[in-house]
């Protein structure tokens, strides 16, 4: 119940009058009394609209809430776009906690590391290199000499989350009794879905086995260069520690003399082999992630790589939806809408009772503007909310990957904007996108595909003869069971006929009762019984 969480919920609806939340939803009829009681409030008296409102009130609220609203910023497709605007604007900037509970973590048998801080480092820095809502990072020096980060997360942060969250489901069931709209987008299961993404994010071995994997994707590559993680438990992790500019800071690589063109065209090189090549792709690529090399004093190196960071949040698509995101690109940079909404139709993403007709040219009118003109000019997110809001209208479902994807495609092309906005990042995805088409399509290919399963497949082959056995056995079983209920059936018929006769019997001899009784003509008798007689055997032919 929603009264036990009584104190957390006080200081959440004092924090939601404080930034007159009421506001941003007063349009929304089912809320209404939402509104009304946090106008009540006396945090909320004399304060008027903030545009601002929901992030500021987010990051109040805490780590939870403010992590749910960057994670809420990927789904455009349940929320307007003034709000995930705000989300898109969360940052992940908190005070850092003391030094010596970091240690403490680090030091810990099942969650830590389990040795003391002077025998896994040679120096550990207690100043800290930068400070998030879950995590925060000191550099340090292994006893070989290599320089180290040591990501901590904060200590009984996992409690905390899990308490809020029992809270927030609590709220997204009341929510679903009252709202349509909360039933119609599955508010409870979103819930469950980031519940368990912010738990993921707490143990930081997946962070560790994905960012282990990101890097033998790259290996060699002159395009990305991904830290090596050298230690890690649930709570602590120790990478090795690279030096670089922040993606979002262009002004440093004009100075560096990094050629911006080459750097946007590679990191969009980058995005499309991580989803297509890989089906891996870091899903979280905000400019607080994404740095390009220098040398550890600051200066220029020759090509400069990218470095992949923080790999917490990965996105994965099956084989089909790989091929539906490609075809559906490939549509869009050939102006075929017709096709586009048929591969729509064709992955199940929309209602058969969809007009596809008014689809098309719903998707003609939004996204032909993206091919039309030139980065510079185009408000690539303000297109996706449309076409997601396109979405809304016509009841499409759209997979929970391919939203983490738009969303990352949403970060790529902004990253790529900043770099360089003369990009054209149509001309240099289609030749990507059609030759993995057509790789994946090549009769070719997946002969040698079956090829190279052929030994699995042959030795799969020795179960064969067990199977067969079994599955005669269990249709002789089957038939056994099958014999014995029509036995069971036929006796119960039976008896439902002999009851039936008795039944006959007795009404004669009631009716002769009767007859005798009543001083009937003895012969009238007879006439009743040989009419009995008849109709039961015509009853009894006729069942």
């Amino acid at each position: 119940m929603l009264i036990s969480h009584k104190n957390r919920l006080l200081s959440l609806y004092r924090i939601a009058a404080k930034y007159r939340l009421d506001t941003h939803f007063a349009d929304v009829p089912e809320l209404a009394p939402l509104a009304r009681l946090i106008r009540l409030h006396p945090a909320g008296i004399g304060k008027s609209h903030n545009p601002l409102g929901i992030k500021l009130a987010l990051e109040e609220m805490g780590t939870l809430f403010l992590k749910l609203g960057q994670l809420l910023s990927t789904r455009s497709d349940l929320l307007p776009p003034d709000i995930i605007a705000q989300m898109s604007l969360l940052q992940d900037k908190v005070a850092p906690f003391d030094v010596s509970i970091v240690k403490s973590q680090i030091e810990q048998p099942k969650t830590g590391l389990g040795k003391p801080i002077s025998e896994l480092f040679a120096r550990f820095d207690d100043k800290p290199l930068a400070a998030a809502s879950i995590a925060q990072v000191h550099t340090a020096a292994l006893h070989d000499g290599r320089e180290v980060v040591v990501k901590v997360v904060r200590p009984d942060i996992k409690a905390v989350i899990i308490a809020d969250f029992e809270l927030l489901r609590e709220m997204a069931a009341w929510l679903s009794a009252r709202m349509e709209a909360a039933r119609a987008v599955h508010v409870i299961d979103i819930v469950e879905e980031y519940r368990q993404i912010m738990l993921n994010e707490l143990d930081l071995t997946l962070e560790s086995a994905n960012a282990t994997k990101m890097r033998n994707n790259f290996t060699g590559s002159r395009l990305i260069y991904v830290p090596e993680v050298y230690l890690a438990s649930p709570s602590v992790m120790v990478s090795e520690r690279i030096f670089g500019v922040p993606i979002s800071k262009t002004d440093q690589f004009d100075k560096l003399g990094y050629d911006r063109a080459e750097l946007a065209k590679n990191g969009l090189t980058i995005f499309f082999t991580q989803v297509f090549r890989d089906n891996f792709f870091h899903a979280d690529m905000h400019p607080g992630n994404i740095f390009v090399e220098t040398l550890p004093d600051g200066t220029a190196v020759a090509n400069p790589r990218y470095l992949g960071l923080d790999c917490a949040i990965m996105g994965e698509m099956s084989r089909e939806d790989q091929l539906v995101v490609a075809r559906l690109l490939l549509s869009v940079m050939n102006g075929n809408y017709t096709t586009l909404v048929d591969i729509i139709a064709q992955a199940g993403w929309i209602p058969p009772s969809t007009d596809k007709h008014a689809l098309i040219k719903d998707m003609a009118r939004t996204v032909s503007p993206m091919v039309s003109k030139p980065m510079s000019e185009l408000d690539f997110a303000g297109i996706l909310f449309e076409i997601l809001n396109i979405a809304r209208r016509h009841q499409m479902s759209i997979p929970p990957q391919l939203m983490l994807l738009l969303k990352t495609l949403v970060h790529v092309e902004g990253l790529g904007r900043e770099l360089y906005p003369q990009l054209d990042i149509w001309s240099l995805a289609k030749p990507i996108l059609t030759a993995w088409v057509k790789d994946q399509l090549d009769p070719v290919k997946n002969l040698n595909d079956i090829k190279a399963k052929a030994p699995e497949l042959l030795l799969s082959t020795t179960e064969l003869p067990k199977l067969i056995s079994q599955g005669v056995q269990s249709m002789a079983t089957l038939g056994a069971r099958q014999d014995k209920e029509l036995r069971e059936l036929q006796a119960l018929r039976a008896d439902f006929l002999n009851q039936k006769r008795h039944d006959w019997i007795a009404l004669g001899g009631f009716i002769t009762f009767i007859a005798i009784g009543l001083t009937v003509p003895i012969w009238w008798v007879g006439v009743i019984f040989h009419l009995l007689a008849v109709g039961f055997v015509v009853w009894r032919v006729l069942v």
